[in-house]
């Protein structure tokens, strides 16, 4: 029996125009949810989809203007007992920030799927609708509650903790770390590595309307610590490090970091690296940091920015999270 498939649309390079074949640049979010439920009903897909556009945007707007409007848009569907599944059409830009923030916010009883191309609707080789049947394929299986957001792209199907951009161009533009991905797709099979890590789990943070103010320092070498200073305002509720190496920065940038922590400001470590995995170190617990473990800068941001919001500011316990992921 086919499934009831609800397609949210924010826009993003899947609904993008270049208006020739080999153009080098395009228009993202030119093409609106019901012109592209249209196109997808000539695949032959063997399930029922209803559409609702959310945005039409670039992914690099993306923002908590959108988030407040796709996180109810999400809820409501998963409460319809006639929904089976919900897709979210996306910019990959953004995506992996978008995909966690969900999985965090979301209860994991009906599969959530976020799907985006590399390429505009009307380029040679688009990889849109072939990613959005492989989506469906995925959002139309019982096996994929359980699991959390999923993100499929290239054939593979990644978890929103781990999956990550790492590529600018090419159809193969992601990947999961530490944990690869976690089955693999195509519109005819569905093969999983692994079972549900997350069956009938509610949400794990609640939805916040406003999130506090974060900061993502960029370490380089040579960054002072003027330039930190310059960053951070009396707003900033929190401070992500995309550090060098295992989460390391020049002593200036520790020592202003440090100053901040103490002042009750928490301050993560994370990396630049795309597979970084930073552990705690000895100075850690005395500089009052946290170690991101595997969670890349922007995705350090989202889950700091929730627990700040549910009153999380303690380093000890902000660290336990993390350790979690």
């Amino acid at each position: 029996m086919s499934k009831n498939i609800t397609v949210l649309a924010t826009g993003g390079t899947i609904a993008g125009i270049a208006g020739s074949a080999i153009a080098p640049e395009y228009r993202a979010g030119e093409i609106g949810i019901d012109e592209y439920l249209a196109q997808a009903g000539g695949l032959g897909l063997d399930a029922q989809l209803s559409g609702q556009q959310i945005a039409n945007i670039d992914s690099a707007d993306m923002g908590p203007g959108v988030w407040n409007r796709l996180h109810p848009a999400i809820m409501v569907a998963l409460a319809d007992e006639n929904c089976h599944g919900v897709i979210v059409t996306h910019g990959t830009d953004t995506l992996e920030e978008t995909a966690f923030l969900m999985d965090l916010t979301l209860p994991a009883i009906k599969p959530v799927v976020v799907v985006g191309a590399m390429r505009p609707a009307d380029a040679v080789g688009y990889d849109g609708l072939r990613n959005f049947a492989n989506a469906v394929r995925v959002a139309s299986d019982g096996d994929a509650a359980g699991r959390g957001v999923l993100v499929v792209m290239g054939d593979r199907v990644f978890a929103a903790r781990d999956v990550r951009k790492y590529r600018t161009r090419g159809a193969e533009a992601f990947r999961g770390f530490p944990r690869e991905s976690v089955g693999l797709v195509t519109p005819a099979s569905l093969e999983w590595f692994g079972a549900p890590w997350r069956q009938a789990e509610v949400a794990q943070f609640a939805w916040c309307d406003a999130l506090p103010d974060v900061a993502i320092i960029y370490a380089h070498a040579g960054l002072s610590f003027a330039a930190v200073e310059r960053q951070l305002g009396d707003a900033t509720r929190g401070i992500v490090l995309a550090g060098v190496g295992e989460g390391n920065m020049p002593d200036p940038v520790r020592q202003v970091l440090v100053t901040h922590a103490r002042r009750g400001v928490p301050v993560i470590r994370a990396s630049r690296v795309d597979e970084g995995l930073v552990d705690r170190e000895g100075e850690d617990g005395t500089n009052g940091f946290v170690a991101a473990r595997a969670l890349n800068p922007q995705k350090s941001r989202i889950l700091l920015q929730l627990l700040l919001a549910s009153g999380v500011s303690d380093p000890a316990r902000i660290q336990d999270y993390f350790d979690r992921r």
